[in-house]
């Protein structure tokens, strides 16, 4: 009896290839991370030569391409920040179709990125999710400052705002810096929903972690 398609990949065009008896041929480079502790290990290796300045800038090539114009295998999906210098493939030292990303100011979640998320878990099968914040975020600082001020964020900031507010606002009973606390909060609880997700709980390791401009390094925080 064929196996079952799960609902998801009934409803979504498949993004692997019908099995014509093709393979690609450069399937060298392919990460071997088929556990979320493997997958951790390798973004962790990945920053570890990213902040020591000796990257790799690995799967880059015209053959890593052309075996991806067949097929994709990312071994993670990255919840980043769109700041400009926390790009996850330089900061994990990995290259074309190794990880999946999506960026929002501030890591806030929506519809359209729990969308994209469970793809990669459902249909891809990554086996691991990192909310990546990171040192001195502009977004949570915005929010930071409207809250000090009373003055909220224009235009549409405001959901940006609306979204971060209570992490923002349980980081401020804190010592320390308070964007820096309401950055290890914020992500701390975009994990937590993820793992509520009905779609994701249970099928997918789901990790919190912060960037360090200064040293280059990410910190996992769960």
């Amino acid at each position: 009896m064929p196996a079952r398609r799960s609902i998801l990949a009934a409803a979504l065009p498949s993004t692997r290839p019908a099995d014509t008896g093709h393979r690609p041929a450069d399937t060298r480079h392919r990460p071997a991370a088929a556990t979320a502790s493997a997958a951790l290990a390798l973004l962790d290796a990945g920053n570890r030569r990213y902040a020591a300045d000796h990257p790799r800038h690995p799967h880059a090539g015209p053959g890593r391409r052309r075996a991806l114009a067949v097929s994709q295998q990312p071994f993670a999906c990255v919840l980043g920040c769109i700041d400009s210098r926390v790009p996850p493939e330089l900061v994990f030292d990995q290259g074309l179709g190794d990880l999946l990303t999506v960026r929002t100011a501030g890591c806030v979640l929506d519809e359209a990125v729990l969308a994209s998320i469970q793809f990669g878990v459902a249909e891809l099968r990554v086996p691991l999710v990192l909310v990546l914040g990171h040192e001195r975020c502009g977004a949570v600082s915005s929010v930071v400052e409207a809250m000090a001020s009373g003055r909220p964020l224009p235009g549409h900031l405001a959901y940006v705002q609306r979204a971060l507010t209570p992490a923002v606002r349980s980081a401020s009973r804190r010592g320390g810096d308070w964007v820096d606390n309401a950055v290890g909060e914020s992500v701390v609880r975009a994990r937590r929903r993820l793992v509520a997700e009905p779609g994701l709980g249970g099928a997918v390791r789901v990790a919190a972690g912060r960037f360090d401009l200064d040293t280059g390094r990410v910190r996992m925080l769960r």
